[in-house]
């Protein structure tokens, strides 16, 4: 009995360490400055939405680029979706959880990234998690992963578990976009047997879109395979929204597509690998997201579904964004504030401490306008900034509301 009350006083010793470590790692996220307070919508999303507590906003934080979120066919397909197969699947795919409805997305979403097949996860951060790790662990040893070091968190991370799974696998990391630097990382990997090369199409806290002709020119040079995650440029990107593929005249010739369906294709969740059919078979037999997680619910996909159809019979809201992007930046650069030029829906605006950036989005939202503060560690310490993102269901004079609370910012 004395042992016994000792094992549990030392247990709960063990543990109250345990919490204790939990709430001082909180209090220096506080005393840093970076600990989030999430903000609560009354509203379903768009160009305005209201927030608990602050009241209606013009929303410049969000990836619902072409404003199909709360569009009445997108919510409609969803429903109706929902009604016909239930609110989930039930099991993962290969045992009872693959619905036709997964094989009509998928057909959909292959031909949207101009690639023979398509399969689907529940977010893009696990079809990323699938493709590259997977493709890590075969060919033997000598596989070589090389990411832009701007690229997203899903791809740092997915590479990271890909070492972790196959120890003889190796991965290099070149500077942002320079190209200089990617080919040399390709003739030290020279000895490998199989190199991959990953980037984003666009770069989520830079605005900025990769350089996708010269990548895949030294892809094809030197017999790497190139994956991008495009999660941000379908729908925004190139002549008819079909991404930074289609920007650079490259559409349906880049091995291997990943994305999501969670910003301008409905703005809910799920996302894809979208490829050669023999690579869209491995993930579907090996990938280890697709294997032991349940598959995409109907109601998600029956929203994004409706959204790719949008997105593929009519450019009219891709041309509507790209027109507000341009009226925005034109009038932040009026402003005297630095804006990027490309393509992309996404305008940072460098302020330097994260401590500005996160007073700027505090004053702004004082204003009626919702923008989001990114600091460390989220971007290095010194680059904080605001990013603000455009949407196709901004009307001017939403536009206009922004950019009388930036010229009082």
């Amino acid at each position: 009995m004395h042992e016994r009350s000792t094992t549990i006083a030392w247990m709960e010793m063990v543990m109250a360490t345990f919490w204790h470590a939990v709430d001082k790692d909180l209090e220096a996220l506080r005393a840093a400055g970076q600990y989030k307070h999430l903000k609560t919508l009354r509203q379903p999303m768009g160009a305005e939405s209201e927030i608990e507590g602050v009241g209606k906003v013009v929303v410049l934080c969000s990836n619902d680029y072409l404003g199909l979120a709360n569009h009445p066919e997108v919510v409609s397909a969803a429903i109706d979706a929902q009604k016909r197969w239930g609110a989930g699947t039930g099991s993962v795919r290969f045992i009872c959880g693959t619905f036709d409805y997964h094989h009509a997305i998928e057909r959909q979403i292959a031909e949207l990234s101009g690639t023979e097949a398509a399969t689907s996860y529940v977010s893009c951060w696990n079809a990323n998690e699938a493709v590259i790790a997977t493709l890590m662990t075969i060919g033997g040893d000598g596989v070589t992963a090389i990411s832009d070091e701007l690229n997203h968190a899903s791809i740092i991370d997915a590479i990271r578990l890909g070492r972790q799974i196959n120890k003889a696998s190796k991965s290099a990391v070149y500077k942002h976009s320079n190209m200089e630097d990617l080919e040399a990382k390709l003739k030290d990997s020279a000895a490998a047997p199989c190199r991959i090369v990953i980037t984003d199409g666009v770069f989520s806290m830079e605005g900025d879109i990769a350089k996708l002709d010269r990548i895949h020119a030294l892809c094809l040079a030197y017999g790497a395979m190139l994956i991008v995650d495009d999660s941000h440029g379908v729908g925004v990107c190139g002549p008819t929204g079909k991404g930074v593929a289609e920007h650079y005249g490259l559409f349906g010739r880049i091995d291997c597509m990943t994305g999501t369906l969670g910003k301008a294709l409905g703005g809910a969740a799920g996302g894809y690998v979208a490829s050669r059919a023999n690579l869209i078979d491995l993930m579907v037999q090996k990938s280890r997201p697709q294997i032991f997680s349940n598959a995409l619910p109907p109601g998600t996909a029956g929203a994004a579904s409706k959204a790719i159809e949008i997105l593929m019979r009519d450019t009219t809201r891709v041309e509507k964004l790209r027109t507000n992007v341009r009226y925005m930046r034109e009038g932040l650069k009026k402003l005297g504030f630095e804006a990027v030029e490309g393509p992309s829906a996404i305008t940072p605006i460098i302020l330097g401490q994260t401590s500005k950036a996160i007073a700027a989005s505090k004053r702004l939202l004082e204003l009626g306008v919702f923008v989001i503060g990114f600091g460390y560690p989220v971007v290095p310490e010194g680059v904080a900034r605001l990013r603000v993102q455009i949407s196709a269901a901004h009307e001017r004079e939403h536009l206009d509301r922004a950019l009388d609370a930036f010229k009082k910012l």
